[in-house]
């Protein structure tokens, strides 16, 4: 399966750059370029991609605004969003996991690094590594935004005890590995246990599981050090 990829950066020799890149490798290709949000969102409801590599500072309409845009619309579900941005705080990456991106990379990344990403999004993972889910979880969700609209706690009812148990260790930050470790499973288990509390809960990929898992209540913010 060729993994399709739309590229959206106002920079067009970055774009260029890309471009040759991604279409060097027989598993993807670019279908299309955007220069800012706008286009970006217009050329996504045009292709399908199966991901939109995003810039967040772009002209116009932004990389986070056209990224909430395109995981709100329910034709284009399928498509992910993997964020590529030189702004690496902690508030860009939060408002991306807001907006309901599936990862994000800095524009320093090695080429095999960034295809790397590409297929794990497509794959379905989320681009978000433990100790950065432990992070960022913790400094977005104890003060979340005004409209964040909260997952309401009956909806965990559909899990069965593992899920849940699984979920909350994920929103913890632990890896697959660390988890089978603590409930004694193996990993492709607790894999299979993510994969199905994902799709119970409608979550695009493991970032989104893991926000709901605060959201619910399943898992608890810890108070920032003092």
């Amino acid at each position: 399966m060729t993994i399709r990829v739309l590229l959206a950066d106002d920079q067009a020799l970055l774009r260029a750059t890309f471009r040759i890149l991604i279409d060097s490798c027989e598993d993807m290709t670019v279908v299309g370029e955007a220069s800012d949000g706008a286009e970006a969102l217009d050329l996504t409801r045009a292709h399908h991609p199966d991901i939109v590599l995003m810039d967040i500072r772009m002209p116009g309409t932004d990389g986070l605004a056209a990224t909430a845009a395109i995981c709100a619309d329910p034709d284009l579900a399928a498509t992910r969003v993997l964020i590529l941005t030189t702004f690496e705080t902690e508030d860009y990456v939060a408002q991306a996991l807001r907006a309901g991106a599936s990862g994000f990379l800095g524009k320093d990344v090695t080429a095999d690094t960034l295809l790397a990403g590409l297929r794990t999004v497509a794959s379905g993972e989320a681009l978000l590594s433990p100790a950065a889910t432990r992070t960022l979880i913790t400094n977005f969700l104890m003060t979340p935004a005004p409209d964040t609209h909260l997952a309401p706690p009956e909806c965990l009812s559909e899990l069965t005890g593992r899920e849940r148990e699984v979920m909350g260790l994920a929103a913890e930050g632990k890896s697959n590995t660390e988890i089978a470790e603590i409930l004694t499973l193996s990993p492709l288990t607790v894999r299979t246990h993510i994969h199905r509390a994902m799709t119970k809960l409608g979550a695009r990929d493991r970032a989104q599981l893991v926000v709901i898992a605060y959201q619910t209540g399943l898992a608890q913010a810890a108070p920032p050090a003092p």
